[in-house]
């Protein structure tokens, strides 16, 4: 029981942390993570507070099932005379109700927290300019004057649609996530650099501007996605080698990322020098 104890409280201290520590912590770790250990730990509590006590040594006394249900007779011997203790009515159903309680004060705490830290913590103005410089660079991968939002509404993109990003093929108009909106404007804006979570917003803004560009097929939408993230990635403030270890990152990563959809697998000829290499004589891919 020592052990169960002290990783209570130890993903007590996690959430606890979470929400008052620094912005980098909740940055990296989800919401629905901390939420699911909150959540953890209030059944965990509740269930534990319903579980049988472990077996006592029988004596004459009042057992405490009896105790609880019928209450008892306790000696005073001040007065020299008997007390009788009541059981307290209602237990499992108020700790039942506490525990509810707590949940739901975590949850909108974590939800307030989210929400000031997210893409839609920024302001207005502060959006706006990270959709306008988005696209920006959109513009100049498509050729043509394009246009990327951040799809805070969820009516585009986002868990329902599966999907981190939507474009019309040939269209002027593509929609992002707000997480790979948040993930861009954090290396536009703020020169934050979150590993793998930046190298995908990177590939999933230059596979948006693929498609208001024309490309149609998915895998080679993707491959010259990758090849593009590179210059993209410099632009927006990485440098070239790290922006091209991510991209290298994406393309190892393709296959296992979409093993549940073989459409946006890159073909074979998204190798060096290959079909679709879109610089053949530079020798580095992507």
């Amino acid at each position: 029981m020592r052990g169960l104890t002290l990783l209570r409280v130890a993903l007590v201290v996690f959430v606890i942390v979470w929400l008052f520590g620094p912005y980098a912590l909740r940055s990296a770790v989800p919401a629905w993570l901390v939420f699911l250990i909150a959540l953890g730990l209030e059944l965990n509590f509740f269930l534990g507070a319903l579980r049988p006590a472990p077996p006592r040594l029988p004596d004459r006394a009042p057992q405490p099932v009896d105790q609880e249900r019928y209450g008892y007779y306790d000696w005073d011997f001040e007065d020299d005379d008997y007390v009788v203790v009541e059981p307290e009515p209602g237990l499992p159903v108020r700790q039942f109700l506490v525990g509810l309680g707590v949940i739901a004060a975590l949850v909108l705490l974590i939800w307030f927290v989210d929400r000031r830290t997210g893409w839609d913590g920024l302001g207005a103005d502060t959006r706006a300019k990270a959709e306008a410089r988005f696209s920006d660079e959109a513009s100049r991968i498509a050729g043509k004057p394009v246009a990327i939002r951040c799809d805070d509404s969820g009516s585009y993109v986002g868990a329902v649609q599966h999907a981190e990003g939507v474009a019309l093929v040939g269209g002027d108009l593509a929609y992002l996530t707000p997480e790979r909106c948040l993930d861009l404007y954090r290396l536009a804006f703020k020169d934050e650099v979150r590993s793998s979570q930046t190298g995908r917003a990177i590939a999933v803004l230059a596979h948006e501007t693929w498609h208001l560009r024309g490309v149609g097929d998915e895998g080679t939408t993707e491959c010259y996605a990758l090849q593009s993230g590179v210059e993209l990635g410099q632009r927006l403030g990485l440098s070239e080698g790290t922006a091209r270890r991510l991209m290298r990152q994406q393309l190892t990563e393709n296959e296992l990322r979409r093993r549940g959809n073989l459409e946006y697998l890159v073909p074979p000829d998204c190798r060096n020098g290959g079909r679709l290499d879109l610089n053949p004589d530079s020798g580095d891919f992507p």
